[in-house]
Protein backbone atom coordinates (compact mmCIF):
# COMPACT_ATOMS: atom_id res chain seq x y z
CA UNK A 1 0.00 0.00 0.00
CA UNK A 2 1.41 3.63 -1.21
CA UNK A 3 0.51 7.10 0.59
CA UNK A 4 1.14 9.77 -1.63
CA UNK A 5 2.24 12.81 -1.05
CA UNK A 6 0.90 15.15 -3.48
CA UNK A 7 2.11 18.49 -3.62
CA UNK A 8 0.94 20.79 -5.83
CA UNK A 9 3.31 23.10 -7.65
CA UNK A 10 2.26 26.22 -4.85
CA UNK A 11 3.18 24.08 -2.44
CA UNK A 12 6.29 22.38 -4.26
CA UNK A 13 7.35 26.06 -4.26
CA UNK A 14 6.60 26.98 -1.05
CA UNK A 15 8.48 24.14 0.34
CA UNK A 16 11.30 25.41 -1.77
CA UNK A 17 11.00 28.41 -0.40
CA UNK A 18 10.82 27.07 3.23
CA UNK A 19 14.18 24.95 2.29
CA UNK A 20 16.62 26.86 4.67
CA UNK A 21 13.87 26.35 7.56
CA UNK A 22 13.25 22.96 7.07
CA UNK A 23 17.78 22.39 7.50
CA UNK A 24 18.36 22.65 4.01
CA UNK A 25 21.80 24.12 3.66
CA UNK A 26 21.87 23.98 -0.24
CA UNK A 27 19.74 24.63 -3.21
CA UNK A 28 17.61 21.85 -3.56
CA UNK A 29 16.10 22.73 -6.90
CA UNK A 30 19.48 23.86 -8.56
CA UNK A 31 21.07 20.45 -7.33
CA UNK A 32 18.66 18.16 -8.80
CA UNK A 33 18.83 20.84 -12.08
CA UNK A 34 22.97 20.17 -12.05
CA UNK A 35 22.57 16.29 -11.51
CA UNK A 36 19.75 16.06 -14.19
CA UNK A 37 21.72 17.92 -16.44
CA UNK A 38 25.08 15.50 -15.72
CA UNK A 39 22.64 13.02 -16.69
CA UNK A 40 21.22 13.73 -19.80
CA UNK A 41 24.88 14.64 -20.86
CA UNK A 42 25.69 10.74 -19.92
CA UNK A 43 22.39 9.32 -21.43
CA UNK A 44 23.41 7.87 -23.88
CA UNK A 45 27.09 5.94 -22.63
CA UNK A 46 24.78 5.58 -19.69
CA UNK A 47 22.59 3.50 -21.52
CA UNK A 48 25.62 1.47 -23.24
CA UNK A 49 26.67 0.40 -20.45
CA UNK A 50 23.36 -0.69 -19.33
CA UNK A 51 23.28 -2.78 -22.06
CA UNK A 52 26.58 -4.04 -21.92
CA UNK A 53 25.69 -5.47 -18.24
CA UNK A 54 22.66 -6.12 -19.68
CA UNK A 55 24.08 -8.40 -22.30
CA UNK A 56 26.84 -10.25 -20.16
CA UNK A 57 24.77 -10.70 -16.61
CA UNK A 58 27.29 -12.92 -14.13
CA UNK A 59 25.98 -14.82 -10.78
CA UNK A 60 27.19 -14.04 -7.70
CA UNK A 61 30.64 -14.32 -6.75
CA UNK A 62 31.53 -15.01 -10.25
CA UNK A 63 30.92 -11.39 -11.53
CA UNK A 64 34.94 -10.98 -12.64
CA UNK A 65 33.22 -9.40 -16.17
CA UNK A 66 30.98 -7.04 -14.48
CA UNK A 67 33.72 -5.77 -11.70
CA UNK A 68 36.49 -5.06 -13.87
CA UNK A 69 34.18 -2.95 -15.78
CA UNK A 70 32.48 -0.95 -13.18
CA UNK A 71 36.42 -0.53 -11.95
CA UNK A 72 37.65 0.97 -14.95
CA UNK A 73 34.19 2.98 -15.21
CA UNK A 74 35.18 4.44 -12.03
CA UNK A 75 39.36 4.71 -12.14
CA UNK A 76 38.49 6.67 -15.98
CA UNK A 77 37.05 9.53 -12.94
CA UNK A 78 39.63 9.71 -10.77
CA UNK A 79 38.67 7.06 -8.16
CA UNK A 80 41.02 4.89 -6.64
CA UNK A 81 39.80 1.62 -7.23
CA UNK A 82 40.27 -1.75 -5.23
CA UNK A 83 39.08 -5.16 -6.66
CA UNK A 84 38.47 -9.13 -5.49
CA UNK A 85 36.94 -7.33 -1.41
CA UNK A 86 34.63 -10.32 -0.27
CA UNK A 87 35.81 -12.34 -3.46
CA UNK A 88 34.43 -10.09 -6.49
CA UNK A 89 33.59 -6.76 -4.74
CA UNK A 90 35.23 -3.34 -5.30
CA UNK A 91 35.35 0.18 -3.06
CA UNK A 92 36.03 2.86 -4.99
CA UNK A 93 37.08 5.94 -3.01
CA UNK A 94 37.51 10.01 -3.76
CA UNK A 95 38.15 12.37 -1.35
CA UNK A 96 37.36 16.10 -1.79
CA UNK A 97 38.58 17.15 1.38
CA UNK A 98 37.50 17.33 4.89
CA UNK A 99 34.05 16.00 5.41
CA UNK A 100 31.81 12.97 5.87
CA UNK A 101 32.45 9.37 4.52
CA UNK A 102 29.84 8.32 2.47
CA UNK A 103 28.88 5.20 1.20
CA UNK A 104 26.97 4.74 -2.34
CA UNK A 105 26.55 0.92 -3.13
CA UNK A 106 25.17 -0.61 -6.20
CA UNK A 107 24.09 -4.77 -5.80
CA UNK A 108 26.15 -6.49 -9.17
CA UNK A 109 25.03 -9.81 -9.54
CA UNK A 110 22.58 -11.41 -11.58
CA UNK A 111 19.73 -14.24 -11.17
CA UNK A 112 19.93 -18.15 -12.92
CA UNK A 113 16.85 -17.29 -15.15
CA UNK A 114 16.76 -17.41 -19.24
CA UNK A 115 15.83 -13.94 -20.16
CA UNK A 116 12.21 -14.06 -21.87
CA UNK A 117 12.03 -10.03 -22.54
CA UNK A 118 12.72 -10.53 -26.86
CA UNK A 119 15.14 -7.85 -26.00
CA UNK A 120 17.91 -7.53 -29.05
CA UNK A 121 20.56 -7.20 -26.46
CA UNK A 122 19.15 -10.38 -24.59
CA UNK A 123 21.14 -12.16 -22.38
CA UNK A 124 22.01 -15.66 -23.53
CA UNK A 125 24.78 -16.64 -21.20
CA UNK A 126 25.54 -19.70 -19.14
CA UNK A 127 27.02 -20.54 -16.21
CA UNK A 128 27.40 -23.01 -13.40
CA UNK A 129 24.60 -21.89 -9.96
CA UNK A 130 25.53 -22.60 -6.27
CA UNK A 131 24.34 -25.82 -6.40
CA UNK A 132 26.46 -27.11 -9.40
CA UNK A 133 24.00 -26.71 -12.42
CA UNK A 134 23.75 -25.13 -15.81
CA UNK A 135 22.07 -22.28 -16.07
CA UNK A 136 20.99 -19.27 -18.29
CA UNK A 137 21.87 -16.05 -16.56
CA UNK A 138 19.52 -12.63 -16.49
CA UNK A 139 19.18 -9.65 -14.53
CA UNK A 140 15.75 -10.79 -14.03
CA UNK A 141 16.12 -8.32 -10.47
CA UNK A 142 17.39 -4.97 -12.62
CA UNK A 143 20.41 -4.89 -11.15
CA UNK A 144 22.38 -3.71 -14.89
CA UNK A 145 20.60 -0.30 -13.94
CA UNK A 146 21.46 -0.20 -10.39
CA UNK A 147 25.13 -0.24 -11.53
CA UNK A 148 24.74 2.82 -14.42
CA UNK A 149 22.73 4.56 -11.99
CA UNK A 150 25.57 4.08 -9.53
CA UNK A 151 28.20 5.36 -12.45
CA UNK A 152 25.99 7.98 -13.34
CA UNK A 153 26.12 9.23 -9.89
CA UNK A 154 29.55 9.20 -9.57
CA UNK A 155 29.96 11.47 -12.85
CA UNK A 156 27.06 13.74 -11.69
CA UNK A 157 29.00 14.08 -7.97
CA UNK A 158 32.24 14.58 -9.49
CA UNK A 159 31.08 17.33 -11.64
CA UNK A 160 29.52 19.20 -8.78
CA UNK A 161 32.94 19.04 -6.44
CA UNK A 162 31.92 22.43 -5.25
CA UNK A 163 28.31 21.66 -3.42
CA UNK A 164 30.30 19.26 -1.25
CA UNK A 165 33.04 18.09 1.19
CA UNK A 166 33.94 14.58 2.23
CA UNK A 167 34.90 10.93 0.88
CA UNK A 168 32.86 9.33 -1.37
CA UNK A 169 32.77 5.50 -1.06
CA UNK A 170 31.18 3.88 -3.79
CA UNK A 171 31.04 -0.25 -3.52
CA UNK A 172 30.03 -2.86 -6.09
CA UNK A 173 28.31 -5.81 -3.48
CA UNK A 174 28.46 -8.98 -5.11
CA UNK A 175 26.32 -11.84 -4.00
CA UNK A 176 23.14 -9.78 -3.19
CA UNK A 177 20.89 -12.56 -4.77
CA UNK A 178 21.05 -15.42 -1.73
CA UNK A 179 24.39 -14.67 -1.25
CA UNK A 180 25.54 -13.15 1.22
CA UNK A 181 27.42 -10.50 -0.34
CA UNK A 182 27.31 -7.61 1.74
CA UNK A 183 28.69 -9.65 4.91
CA UNK A 184 31.47 -10.95 2.88
CA UNK A 185 32.57 -7.79 2.26
CA UNK A 186 32.35 -6.79 5.94
CA UNK A 187 33.86 -9.66 6.85
CA UNK A 188 37.44 -8.87 4.17
CA UNK A 189 37.54 -5.43 6.22
CA UNK A 190 35.23 -3.09 4.33
CA UNK A 191 34.99 -1.32 7.43
CA UNK A 192 38.32 -1.59 8.55
CA UNK A 193 40.87 -1.86 5.60
CA UNK A 194 38.62 1.32 4.38
CA UNK A 195 37.49 4.21 5.66
CA UNK A 196 33.77 3.43 8.15
CA UNK A 197 31.04 5.34 6.60
CA UNK A 198 29.19 8.14 8.62
CA UNK A 199 26.21 7.01 6.03
CA UNK A 200 25.22 4.54 3.34
CA UNK A 201 22.52 4.85 0.78
CA UNK A 202 21.22 2.21 -1.58
CA UNK A 203 18.27 1.99 -3.84
CA UNK A 204 16.38 -0.64 -6.08
CA UNK A 205 14.27 -0.49 -9.32
CA UNK A 206 10.58 -1.50 -8.26
CA UNK A 207 8.02 -2.59 -10.62
CA UNK A 208 5.78 0.82 -9.84
CA UNK A 209 5.24 4.03 -12.25
CA UNK A 210 8.02 6.42 -12.29
CA UNK A 211 9.01 8.29 -8.55
CA UNK A 212 10.71 8.04 -5.76
CA UNK A 213 9.26 5.38 -3.04
CA UNK A 214 10.81 4.92 0.49
CA UNK A 215 9.29 3.64 3.75
CA UNK A 216 10.48 5.22 7.55
CA UNK A 217 11.50 2.32 9.69
CA UNK A 218 11.52 -1.08 9.17
CA UNK A 219 11.43 -0.86 4.96
CA UNK A 220 11.58 -4.92 4.44
CA UNK A 221 11.91 -8.20 5.26
CA UNK A 222 14.55 -10.62 6.90
CA UNK A 223 14.84 -14.22 5.11
CA UNK A 224 15.90 -17.30 6.55
CA UNK A 225 16.43 -20.75 4.35
CA UNK A 226 15.59 -23.91 5.40
CA UNK A 227 16.51 -27.40 4.47
CA UNK A 228 14.60 -30.45 5.98
CA UNK A 229 15.84 -34.41 5.21
CA UNK A 230 12.67 -37.09 6.04
CA UNK A 231 13.91 -40.61 6.44
CA UNK A 232 11.92 -43.45 5.57
CA UNK A 233 12.63 -47.05 4.87
CA UNK A 234 12.42 -47.61 0.90
CA UNK A 235 10.17 -50.75 -0.65
CA UNK A 236 8.29 -51.44 -3.78
CA UNK A 237 5.45 -49.86 -5.20
CA UNK A 238 3.11 -52.44 -4.93
CA UNK A 239 3.97 -53.13 -1.31
CA UNK A 240 4.30 -49.73 0.43
CA UNK A 241 3.61 -51.56 4.16
CA UNK A 242 7.14 -52.66 3.77
CA UNK A 243 8.40 -49.02 3.80
CA UNK A 244 7.93 -45.94 5.76
CA UNK A 245 7.13 -43.23 2.88
CA UNK A 246 9.29 -39.88 3.39
CA UNK A 247 7.19 -38.64 0.66
CA UNK A 248 4.23 -38.41 2.78
CA UNK A 249 5.77 -36.90 5.73
CA UNK A 250 7.48 -33.98 3.33
CA UNK A 251 3.71 -33.12 1.83
CA UNK A 252 2.19 -33.23 5.64
CA UNK A 253 4.96 -31.18 6.55
CA UNK A 254 4.13 -28.63 3.80
CA UNK A 255 0.92 -28.40 4.73
CA UNK A 256 0.66 -28.55 8.32
CA UNK A 257 3.26 -25.98 8.64
CA UNK A 258 1.02 -23.36 7.55
CA UNK A 259 -0.74 -23.95 10.93
CA UNK A 260 2.18 -21.92 12.40
CA UNK A 261 1.13 -18.77 10.15
CA UNK A 262 -2.64 -19.25 10.81
CA UNK A 263 -2.65 -19.93 13.97
CA UNK A 264 0.09 -19.27 16.19
CA UNK A 265 1.24 -15.93 14.69
CA UNK A 266 -0.44 -12.64 15.30
CA UNK A 267 -2.98 -11.94 11.98
CA UNK A 268 -1.64 -9.02 11.87
CA UNK A 269 2.11 -9.54 11.80
CA UNK A 270 3.69 -10.18 8.28
CA UNK A 271 5.20 -13.60 8.10
CA UNK A 272 5.77 -16.04 5.09
CA UNK A 273 6.86 -19.98 4.95
CA UNK A 274 7.14 -20.82 1.78
CA UNK A 275 7.90 -24.65 0.80
CA UNK A 276 9.38 -24.32 -2.32
CA UNK A 277 10.53 -27.72 -3.76
CA UNK A 278 9.91 -31.46 -2.88
CA UNK A 279 12.65 -34.08 -4.18
CA UNK A 280 12.89 -37.50 -3.52
CA UNK A 281 14.56 -38.98 -6.35
CA UNK A 282 13.10 -39.84 -9.86
CA UNK A 283 11.52 -43.36 -8.74
CA UNK A 284 7.85 -43.12 -9.81
CA UNK A 285 6.62 -46.95 -8.64
CA UNK A 286 8.37 -47.22 -4.91
CA UNK A 287 8.88 -45.48 -1.18
CA UNK A 288 11.92 -43.30 -1.11
CA UNK A 289 14.38 -43.26 1.67
CA UNK A 290 14.32 -40.18 1.70
CA UNK A 291 12.89 -36.67 0.90
CA UNK A 292 13.89 -33.08 0.88
CA UNK A 293 11.99 -30.28 1.38
CA UNK A 294 13.66 -27.02 1.02
CA UNK A 295 12.01 -23.80 1.69
CA UNK A 296 12.15 -20.15 2.58
CA UNK A 297 10.61 -18.20 5.71
CA UNK A 298 10.32 -14.38 5.95
CA UNK A 299 8.99 -11.47 8.78
CA UNK A 300 9.33 -8.22 9.29
CA UNK A 301 9.87 -8.90 13.20
CA UNK A 302 12.61 -10.25 15.17
CA UNK A 303 9.64 -12.65 17.58
CA UNK A 304 7.94 -13.34 14.02
CA UNK A 305 10.77 -14.31 12.80
CA UNK A 306 12.18 -16.90 15.41
CA UNK A 307 8.34 -18.37 16.08
CA UNK A 308 8.55 -18.85 12.17
CA UNK A 309 11.83 -21.59 12.26
CA UNK A 310 10.82 -22.94 15.88
CA UNK A 311 7.32 -23.35 14.49
CA UNK A 312 9.16 -25.32 11.20
CA UNK A 313 11.22 -27.96 13.07
CA UNK A 314 8.89 -28.98 15.73
CA UNK A 315 6.29 -29.38 12.81
CA UNK A 316 8.87 -31.56 10.83
CA UNK A 317 10.05 -33.75 14.07
CA UNK A 318 6.45 -34.11 14.57
CA UNK A 319 5.60 -35.72 11.07
CA UNK A 320 8.61 -37.68 11.72
CA UNK A 321 7.33 -39.25 14.78
CA UNK A 322 4.05 -39.65 13.69
CA UNK A 323 5.45 -41.79 10.81
CA UNK A 324 7.51 -43.60 12.87
CA UNK A 325 10.52 -42.92 10.60
CA UNK A 326 13.75 -44.29 11.39
CA UNK A 327 15.80 -41.29 12.21
CA UNK A 328 14.76 -37.88 13.01
CA UNK A 329 14.57 -35.10 9.95
CA UNK A 330 17.53 -33.77 9.54
CA UNK A 331 17.81 -29.49 9.60
CA UNK A 332 19.74 -26.91 7.83
CA UNK A 333 18.65 -23.66 8.72
CA UNK A 334 20.36 -21.11 7.31
CA UNK A 335 20.64 -17.47 8.46
CA UNK A 336 19.38 -15.19 5.51
CA UNK A 337 19.10 -11.40 5.91
CA UNK A 338 17.56 -9.23 8.45
CA UNK A 339 15.19 -6.26 7.58
CA UNK A 340 16.30 -3.62 6.21
CA UNK A 341 15.48 -0.73 8.89
CA UNK A 342 15.95 2.80 8.10
CA UNK A 343 17.95 5.46 10.13
CA UNK A 344 15.36 7.43 11.46
CA UNK A 345 16.94 11.06 11.00
CA UNK A 346 18.61 9.92 7.62
CA UNK A 347 15.32 8.95 6.89
CA UNK A 348 13.90 12.68 7.46
CA UNK A 349 16.28 14.49 6.32
CA UNK A 350 16.62 12.37 2.96
CA UNK A 351 13.05 12.45 2.46
CA UNK A 352 12.35 16.33 3.05
CA UNK A 353 14.68 17.01 0.05
CA UNK A 354 13.02 14.44 -2.32
CA UNK A 355 9.77 15.74 -1.57
CA UNK A 356 11.05 19.47 -2.36
CA UNK A 357 12.79 17.86 -5.49
CA UNK A 358 10.14 15.23 -6.61
CA UNK A 359 7.16 16.99 -5.42
CA UNK A 360 3.99 14.52 -5.98
CA UNK A 361 6.14 11.61 -7.66
CA UNK A 362 7.51 11.25 -3.94
CA UNK A 363 5.27 8.51 -2.28
CA UNK A 364 5.88 7.16 1.36
CA UNK A 365 5.15 3.58 1.67
CA UNK A 366 2.89 2.77 4.69
CA UNK A 367 4.29 -0.95 5.07
CA UNK A 368 7.94 -3.05 4.26
CA UNK A 369 7.88 -4.64 1.05
CA UNK A 370 7.95 -8.44 1.61
CA UNK A 371 11.40 -9.10 -0.37
CA UNK A 372 14.40 -8.84 1.06
CA UNK A 373 17.69 -7.71 0.85
CA UNK A 374 21.49 -7.68 2.35
CA UNK A 375 21.90 -3.99 2.13
CA UNK A 376 20.64 -4.82 5.60
CA UNK A 377 23.83 -5.90 6.91
CA UNK A 378 25.67 -1.72 6.75
CA UNK A 379 22.58 -0.69 9.39
CA UNK A 380 23.81 -4.12 10.74
CA UNK A 381 27.16 -2.73 10.94
CA UNK A 382 25.99 -0.28 12.98
CA UNK A 383 26.42 2.86 9.72
CA UNK A 384 23.46 4.99 9.63
CA UNK A 385 21.04 4.01 6.36
CA UNK A 386 18.53 5.12 3.57
CA UNK A 387 17.60 2.37 1.44
CA UNK A 388 15.04 4.07 -1.34
CA UNK A 389 13.10 2.70 -4.49
CA UNK A 390 13.01 3.95 -7.71
CA UNK A 391 9.55 3.07 -10.53
CA UNK A 392 10.59 1.33 -13.43
CA UNK A 393 7.54 0.81 -15.28
CA UNK A 394 5.99 3.47 -18.18
CA UNK A 395 2.72 4.88 -16.68
CA UNK A 396 1.50 4.06 -19.94
CA UNK A 397 2.58 0.39 -20.18
CA UNK A 398 1.07 0.15 -16.46
CA UNK A 399 -2.19 2.08 -17.80
CA UNK A 400 -2.31 -0.45 -20.82
CA UNK A 401 -1.87 -3.65 -19.07
CA UNK A 402 -4.87 -2.29 -16.53
CA UNK A 403 -7.24 -1.93 -19.45
CA UNK A 404 -6.14 -5.45 -20.79
CA UNK A 405 -6.73 -6.70 -17.37
CA UNK A 406 -3.04 -7.67 -17.41
CA UNK A 407 -0.33 -8.62 -14.33
CA UNK A 408 3.05 -6.80 -15.12
CA UNK A 409 6.35 -8.80 -14.72
CA UNK A 410 7.57 -8.39 -11.64
CA UNK A 411 11.73 -9.16 -10.15
CA UNK A 412 13.02 -12.10 -10.86
CA UNK A 413 10.30 -13.00 -14.35
CA UNK A 414 11.94 -13.97 -16.89
CA UNK A 415 10.07 -11.31 -18.45
CA UNK A 416 10.83 -8.37 -16.09
CA UNK A 417 11.95 -5.11 -18.13
CA UNK A 418 12.16 -2.23 -16.61
CA UNK A 419 12.78 1.53 -18.37
CA UNK A 420 16.19 1.44 -17.82
CA UNK A 421 16.64 5.26 -19.06
CA UNK A 422 13.98 6.14 -16.84
CA UNK A 423 15.62 4.22 -13.58
CA UNK A 424 18.69 5.61 -14.66
CA UNK A 425 17.89 9.42 -14.68
CA UNK A 426 15.38 9.74 -11.94
CA UNK A 427 17.96 7.31 -9.57
CA UNK A 428 20.75 9.52 -10.23
CA UNK A 429 18.93 12.68 -9.85
CA UNK A 430 17.94 10.97 -6.56
CA UNK A 431 21.15 9.37 -5.49
CA UNK A 432 22.86 12.64 -6.09
CA UNK A 433 20.76 14.56 -3.68
CA UNK A 434 20.68 11.93 -0.73
CA UNK A 435 24.65 12.43 -1.06
CA UNK A 436 25.36 16.26 -1.45
CA UNK A 437 22.43 16.75 1.23
CA UNK A 438 24.64 15.22 4.00
CA UNK A 439 28.03 16.24 2.30
CA UNK A 440 27.09 20.11 2.32
CA UNK A 441 29.78 22.42 1.72
CA UNK A 442 29.74 24.40 4.77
Amino acid sequence: MIRKKPLTLFFATLAAGLAPCLGFAFDVAATRAAAEAQANKDASQLFALYKDLHEHPELGYQEKRTAALLAKEMRALGFTVTEGVGKTGIVALYKNGAGPVVLVRTDIDALPIQEETGLPYASHVKQITRTGRESFVFHGCGHDTHMATWVGTARALLAMKDRWHGTLMFIGQPAEEGGNGAKAMIDDGLFTRFPRPDFAFGLHNSADPPGVYYKPGVASSSVDDFQIVFHGRSSHGSRPNMGIDPVLMAARFAVDVQAVISREKDPAAFGVIAVGSIDSGPLGNGTPDKATVRGATRAQDTEVREKLLAGIQRTAKAEADMAGAPAPPDFDLRRGYTMIVNDAALTERTAAVFRTAFGADTHELLVPETGSEDFSEYGVAGVPSFYFRIGAYDPQRVAEAKQKGEVLPVHHSSKYLPAAQEVIRTGTQAMTLAVVNVMQTK
